[in-house]
């Protein structure tokens, strides 16, 4: 008789093997007795990473199991949405991952395939989309609308009435200014916010800001 359910996080790298001791630790809170596969599509054999099986994607597929639920660690959020739609396709199931040490408040909406890493904060009547990572000590204030496949590295500061749209990625210590119920701080689709960044106005789809205060980055300079 094949075994009810399997899980599995996609990638055996640095962002992977960060997470699957947060995905080990959510199954023993949810007294959930199941194995944890590593996938990585660069092997060609069963092998252990970290005292787990790792497998590649077509391996983990054939297993015969009921259901199967997969969390994609893999930084590169264009990459996490062309495996999230496949992973979809496929039959199995977005995992979201969250740390014992979140804090996660009132009227909260995150879609699936989240990895919240310890020490990262929730605020009140947030909506936050597909596949979103959060890296440690990272917190997202009140009233925020978050798309699908967004990035924070460590120790972003997102605060209240912030809209980020999809495919944002938020380097290491960047702080967003909050703004207002009627005219919100935007971030544009594709973003790239720089490490240590002091985001206080909106931000155009699809360039790099870096500074105090942030600003558009002259790639003709490099």
């Amino acid at each position: 008789m094949s075994a009810p359910a399997i899980y599995a996080v996609f990638g055996a790298s640095g962002c992977g093997r960060s997470l699957m001791p947060i995905a080990r630790e959510q199954l023993t809170r949810l007294s959930i007795q199941s194995q944890i596969y590593f996938i990585d599509d660069a092997l060609n054999e069963l092998t252990m990473i970290n005292g787990h099986p790792a497998l590649n994607y077509s391996a983990f597929q054939a297993l015969e199991v009921q259901q199967k639920y997969v969390l994609i660690a893999i930084a590169n959020s264009q990459v996490r949405e062309k495996l999230a739609a496949k992973i979809q396709q496929d039959g199995m199931q977005l995992w979201t991952v969250q740390a014992n040490l979140n804090v996660v408040m009132d009227q909260v909406e995150i879609a699936a395939g989240a990895a919240l890493s310890p020490f990262v904060t929730i605020g009140s009547n947030v909506r936050i989309g597909c596949c979103f990572h959060a890296n440690l000590y990272s917190y997202v204030e009140h009233d925020c609308v978050i798309g699908d496949f967004v990035t924070f590295a460590p120790g972003v500061k997102c605060n209240g009435n912030v809209h980020i749209a999809d495919h944002v990625y938020i380097g290491a210590g960047a702080m967003i200014k909050q703004g207002t119920t009627e005219q919100p701080l935007c971030i544009g689709q594709g973003a790239v916010i720089g490490m240590g960044a002091v985001v206080t106005k909106n931000v155009p789809a699809g360039v790099t800001v870096v500074g105090n205060p942030a600003r558009i980055l002259n790639t003709n300079n490099r």
